[in-house]
């Protein structure tokens, strides 16, 4: 009876071995999938916005991000903040959550610079969209010719004014972006002694901020012949501060960026004569390279650049989309 009781104990013992190796097999089996090509994420970092270009671009990012989600089976986490402050934080939690690449468009240039070498520094690859950083931080950088906006938007001038004329210059905030477009500006009228300009101020990339800093500007300037906005947003300010004010000397206003209600005015002769395509659809270039970043492949170039094509009343229905949300 006990030599019976032995052998069904041994029995026993030797199944429940089993019985744990073969569960730990299968958990094991269960990370290593886990950790496969479906556990990828993309973290997406831009400033925060409902309407207009930027708006636009965050549209564009979370769909392009949904297809690759849906392709691919890369994840995405987005995050939007109002200030560099709270894009750095926002940066700390994607690095902290282990993201496999990072997609950010810095709100201030200068600001935001360090926390991209936090990023290159944690070993994350880092595609920046339109305003660069001013370190080599970035994996890629994707944007618009600003430089050669500015430049076009000044040979325009220099043409439609015939080399004279008081030119007012409304700028964005701190950024790659805006010392681009002011320098390639600055670069073309430069050598036109019968050019001046008498007034740059920053309009934030605000419609409603262009608005405000455009009727200043008209108070303490009886006489203006042109104005060079660096943003579609901006120049609809200017052109409603312009309206209200009653004033019929300025002769033409030029934006960039390519908005709808700026191709509209160009379409019916109006202030706005020229802009120069900035379009905030880069960013799905953007995360689609991101998408690629994360699988392992290497890019095909770290600066992709979109050009800065003008547009006026000779071209504009080539580019208008009455369905555009910017």
């Amino acid at each position: 009876m006990k030599k019976l009781l032995l052998i069904l104990l041994s029995f026993v013992t030797i199944f429940g071995l089993a019985a744990c190796g073969s569960t730990e097999n299968e958990s094991s089996g269960s990370t290593d999938e886990g950790s496969g090509d479906g556990d990828m994420t993309i973290g997406i970092s831009l400033p925060s916005a409902t309407h207009g270009w930027m708006g636009a671009l965050i549209d564009s990012a979370e769909k392009q991000a949904m297809e690759l989600k849906e392709s691919e089976g890369i994840d995405y986490v987005m995050t939007n903040a109002a200030d560099p402050n709270k894009q750095a934080n926002d940066v700390d939690d994607l690095i902290a959550q282990g993201v496999d690449v990072i997609v950010m468009l810095p709100i201030e240039s200068a600001a935001l610079t360090p926390v991209g070498q936090k990023i290159k520094d944690a070993g994350i690859p880092l595609v920046i969209v339109d305003r660069e950083l001013e370190n080599d931080a970035a994996t890629v950088v994707v944007k618009g010719d600003n430089e050669g906006i500015g430049v076009n938007a000044g040979k325009y001038f220099v043409e439609q004014l015939n080399g004279e004329g008081k030119i007012v210059e409304i700028t964005g905030p701190p950024s790659s972006v805006t010392e681009q477009r002011g320098s390639g500006f600055k670069e073309a009228v430069e050598g036109q002694e019968g050019m001046e300009i008498i007034a740059s101020q920053s309009g934030d990339f605000s419609t409603e901020k262009s608005l405000e800093v455009m009727q200043n500007i008209l108070q303490a300037n009886p006489e203006i012949d042109a104005v060079f906005t660096q943003d579609d947003g901006m120049a609809l300010g200017v052109m409603q501060a312009i309206k209200e004010a009653g004033r019929t000397d300025i002769q033409f206003v030029t934006g960039a960026g390519g908005a709808k209600g700026v191709f509209e005015d160009i379409q019916n002769d109006g202030l706005m004569k020229a802009t120069f395509l900035y379009s905030p659809t880069m960013v799905e270039d953007a995360v689609t390279i991101a998408g690629d970043l994360a699988q392992g492949e290497e890019p095909a170039e770290s600066m992709v650049v979109k050009e800065a094509t003008q547009v006026t009343k000779e071209n504009v229905d080539e580019y208008y989309d009455p369905e555009s949300k910017f």
